[in-house]
């Protein structure tokens, strides 16, 4: 009986210590935003059905890109979720690796946008936004990116900090708008510190427009997508701009970690996050503006995220290397023109 129970035991302990084994764990690297919503939607359904564990890691972009270069000999995150011009940062240090899209059922969904943002197969974007111009329609009327510097609104306007997420976006399209679309930005910065003392502030937060506009400080301000709800939510006839050059923004998008332990895994995991249904469960819940083409939304919700073939076709993304390799020189010409 003893030696019957000892073998069992033994049995017991190999059968654990082969399940453990095999256990399969996906790392991933996020914003740190609506996790929450990402748990219930996204990670928990996955869990489910692959029979696996999602790890998730969050913070912001320059802490995550830092872990990954920390980690590049023995990589210790299987994919990772930034902006285009932070995954071609990852490319260019040799962070990341090519996506196999032929195993991906739902890529062919996708707008042509957000198939391969960066090239090489690199990236594949998840979620974007529009930038635009909202305004105060009884005010004013805005069909063009220079009318922010027109006298009608001069002393009414907010324009975003070169240093946020909104600025570079705005002064690119001011710069088309010019006539002197370059990736330097010169002209429109010049520009804006030609008109500095018409703006009433440079928001660094557009959490802060909604109480200028309200306050009737502001009747204009450029802004992304994302932060329209609570503009529509006001007793103004707010607007969004379609301006005659068109509507920039920016995209996020999923990246395979070159060397990745889990590399199928993180390929499920990726065609999974893009698929119809998760898609439009997070643009229910106005987490992510879809980047799949068949994901359907009444206009109550429609309205408050950058969704639909006309608007996608309006877009007009900056290049990921155009920001990646401008960046500090918009920062230098900022600061000695426009001054903080």
């Amino acid at each position: 009986m003893r030696k019957a129970l000892l073998a069992s035991g033994a049995a017991l302990m190999l059968f654990t210590q082969g399940a453990q084994a095999q256990e399969r764990k996906l790392v991933i690297s996020v914003y740190g935003f609506a996790q929450d919503a990402f748990k219930t939607i996204l990670y928990d359904p996955f869990e489910a059905k692959c029979g696996c564990k999602v790890v998730v890691e969050t913070g912001n972009s320059v802490e995550r890109l830092a872990k990954l270069e920390a980690n590049k000999g023995n990589p210790v995150i299987d994919m990772a979720v930034v902006s285009t011009a932070d995954a071609l940062a990852a490319s260019r240090a040799g962070l990341i690796a090519p996506i196999d899209v032929t195993k991906l059922s739902n890529y062919d969904k996708l707008y042509d946008i957000a198939k391969d943002p960066i090239g090489g197969h690199l990236s594949v974007g998840y979620t974007f936004y529009a930038t635009s111009i909202v305004y105060r329609a009884d005010k004013v009327t805005i069909n063009s990116w220079n009318d922010l510097f027109s006298k009608e609104l001069a002393g009414r306007v907010a324009f975003p900090n070169v240093t946020t997420n909104q600025g570079p976006p705005t002064l690119y399209m001011v710069g088309k708008a010019m006539g002197q679309n370059t990736p330097d930005l010169k002209a429109p910065i010049a520009k804006v510190a030609e008109h500095k003392d018409d703006f009433v502030t440079f928001y660094v937060r557009s959490s802060q427009l909604v109480q200028l506009m309200q306050q009737e400080e502001i009747w204009a301000a450029p802004i992304g997508r994302f932060a329209w709800d609570g503009f529509a939510k006001m007793n103004f006839p707010i607007k969004w701009a379609s301006p005659k050059e068109g509507q920039t923004g920016g995209m996020n998008v999923m990246m395979l970690v070159k060397g990745a332990k889990n590399k199928d895994l993180a390929l499920e995991f990726m065609d999974y996050w893009l698929s119809t249904e998760i898609q439009t469960k997070l643009a229910e819940r106005l987490v992510d503006s879809p980047s799949n083409k068949e994901v359907k939304l009444p206009p109550a919700i429609a309205d408050n995220l950058t969704y639909g073939d006309d608007i996608v076709k309006t877009l007009d993304l900056q290049p990921a290397d155009a920001i990646l390799d401008n960046r500090d020189n918009w920062l230098s010409q900022w600061n000695a023109k426009v001054g903080q």
